[in-house]
């Protein structure tokens, strides 16, 4: 079952129930992932899918922090999505899990001390390992927690 599959199945749950800020996450991120396969001209795989979801979650979380402290409304409203979305986001390593990477990474690039120069070189070989697995700003903050 696709993820476009399994949020149309998700939102008619939503709209039985009643439940319309349900309903709207999730019609927002149907639309998204159409929009995607349309301008794809083909079936998204999983990590495109994954990809979308990501996108509209972040997209929510900037929302969020520029949302004025008054605004409750579009405060609520944001962290509800983001609750709704999360159940169809991919889940990401744990810290524990990013190090043991970082690590590998190191030993395969021989590295025993790493400096700032090393970080373009360990991020390089890093990165595709961990792309749609864990949060870029969480293994940056890592990476760059070594020197």
């Amino acid at each position: 079952m696709t993820k476009i599959e399994l949020v149309r199945a998700e939102m008619v749950k939503a709209m039985k129930a009643g439940d319309k800020g349900r309903k709207d996450a999730l019609s927002a991120l149907l639309t998204a992932l159409k929009n995607v396969a349309i301008d794809k001209r083909a079936d998204l795989t999983e990590e495109e899918e994954n990809a979308v979801v990501l996108k509209e979650i972040k997209q929510l979380k900037e929302t969020l922090e520029s949302a004025p402290a008054d605004r409750t409304d579009i405060i609520e409203e944001c962290n509800m999505r983001i609750t709704v979305l999360n159940e169809f986001a991919p889940q990401f390593m744990t810290e524990e899990e990013i190090k043991k990477v970082i690590s590998e990474v190191l030993a395969g690039l021989s590295i025993t001390e790493p400096t700032a120069k090393d970080k373009g070189k360990i991020m390089k070989e890093l990165m595709p390992r961990v792309k749609g697995k864990a949060d870029g700003k969480l293994v940056n903050d890592m990476v760059a927690a070594l020197f």
